[in-house]
């Protein structure tokens, strides 16, 4: 396994609300190596989402540093972000986040397009990507033609379609049902071993067993960071739990 590729030192995260300071993250130090899997749970108001944004250069932190591949992000103005963002990471959300009006195909070329990618290159990586998620037959569909299994799919096409080296996932399978859950996280273990970091922001214990790594978040804090033996994600035996063929 590779070095360091997400660097976190003594990180705070402070939101004003009126009259009020709201510390959503206290004094957080995490360091997360190229190609772990890590899951991170708490409950509502723990600091996950806040973590998660940080990670995900999608805000910054009101004090401590940030590094992500060596390189101290924590400070930069929302364009710089940006940037890093486009090359470095996709993002998967749990409401899929499609465009309702275009095909699959169209769904998963839009970073291409807003990173001014040629047509041709656009097409060919987008095609790629929709095959590499099981959905080569299904590129033309729009989504209302598709199950949410299937959308699901879309979006982590459209994640992978930059080449990140990180994917954060917030909440993917909170709109699926048990068997669906399944062949999503064994989709992300697939891409999980060929490199790619897994970043999975989840309340659900079921699918927090599947990552190499769990750390809990309470009142902004780190209550625990424990590595485990992930479980194989089994589609198959998850079909025969809930007695379908």
């Amino acid at each position: 396994m590779a070095g360091p590729l997400i660097e976190v030192e003594h990180v705070a995260k402070v939101y004003r609300m009126g009259e009020v300071d709201v510390h959503a993250l206290r004094d957080v130090t995490l360091s997360i190596r190229e190609g772990e899997s890590v899951a991170v749970m708490g409950p509502s108001g723990s600091g996950k989402s806040t973590l998660m944004n940080i990670l995900g250069c999608l805000d910054r932190p009101s004090a401590g540093t940030y590094r992500l591949l060596g390189e101290e992000v924590s400070r930069m103005d929302r364009n710089a972000l940006a940037r890093v963002r486009n090359r470095t990471l996709g993002f998967v959300f749990q409401n899929f986040n499609l465009l309702a009006r275009t095909s699959a195909l169209e769904n998963v070329e839009l970073p291409l397009l807003y990173a001014g990618v040629s047509g041709r290159e656009r097409h060919r990586r987008s095609r790629e990507a929709l095959e590499r998620v099981g959905l080569g037959d299904r590129m033309h569909h729009h989504p209302n033609q598709m199950s949410g299994g299937q959308q699901q799919r879309v979006a982590i096409a459209r994640a992978l379609v930059t080449r990140p080296r990180l994917m954060v996932a917030d909440e993917p399978t909170g709109n699926l049902d048990s068997r669906t859950s399944v062949e999503i996280m064994a989709l992300f273990q697939e891409l999980g071993r060929s490199g790619i970091t897994l970043l999975l922001v989840t309340h659900e214990r079921d699918i927090a067993r599947y990552a190499s790594r769990v750390v809990v978040m309470r009142d902004g804090h780190i209550q625990s960071d424990l590595r485990q033996t992930p479980q194989a994600a089994d589609p198959a035996a998850a079909a025969a739990e809930v007695g379908l063929p």
